[in-house]
């Protein structure tokens, strides 16, 4: 007998949760204070590695469409991934920085990924239809981001699935698996979680 999917109702879609900024501040907090000394080890590696600046800013696309400018280390030189570059992008701490984003109030610790105008535009998400895309903060860590979009339809998908689910707890469970993801690799981490997600679809759990 075939399994029936679960619809994707846009109303259901929930604000943020009581409390998700205070969770926001205090994660980045933490972060600051134990990462201090890796932070400070990175910024020396790509240093030495080519002598060009640690940091890399870019414009992306927040809640409501409003722009800011997001920090990252850098992991690229005149177009070509470095050595640094390509740890830093295995293992997901080129996105440490950001951190600095969630005190400004830019961003969440949890969230949808944050994009540029040229992926919103290759994706097609720029018409008012996909306004819930952009009705929270985006985040260093989600669903799609530890997943991985096969597609556009897939990644829109993975975040109304955690805008339809947010909660403390859940946000807890993906940041302690971005820093499983630090230390085994990102590759580990969508592996377990695509194995995971292939049980819920067996037992009808599908978005």
């Amino acid at each position: 007998m075939r399994q029936s999917r679960r619809v994707i109702d846009p109303s259901a879609d929930k604000p943020a949760y009581a409390g998700k900024r205070a969770m926001d501040i205090a994660f980045a907090a933490c972060a600051c204070a134990v990462f201090a000394p890796l932070v400070a080890t990175i910024c020396v590696a790509i240093w030495l590695d080519d002598g060009g600046s640690p940091f890399f800013t870019q414009l992306r696309i927040g809640a409501s469409r409003k722009t800011f400018r997001i920090l990252k280390f850098r992991s690229m030189r005149d177009g070509a991934v470095t050595r640094v570059g390509r740890w830093l992008r295995r293992t997901g701490l080129d996105e440490l920085p950001q951190f600095v984003n969630v005190c400004l109030g830019d961003m969440s610790v949890v969230g949808p990924r944050p994009l540029t105008a040229e992926d919103v535009a290759r994706l097609n998400w720029a018409s008012s239809r996909h306004d819930w895309r952009f009705a929270m903060k985006p985040g260093i860590t989600g669903i799609a981001q530890l997943v991985g979009g096969r597609s556009a339809r897939h990644s829109a998908r993975l975040d109304r699935l955690y805008l339809r689910r947010q909660s403390a707890l859940l946000d807890m469970r993906l940041v302690a698996l971005s820093f499983v993801g630090n230390v085994a690799g990102k590759a580990v981490v969508r592996r377990w979680m695509a194995f995971t997600q292939q049980q819920q679809n067996r037992r009808g759990d599908e978005y």
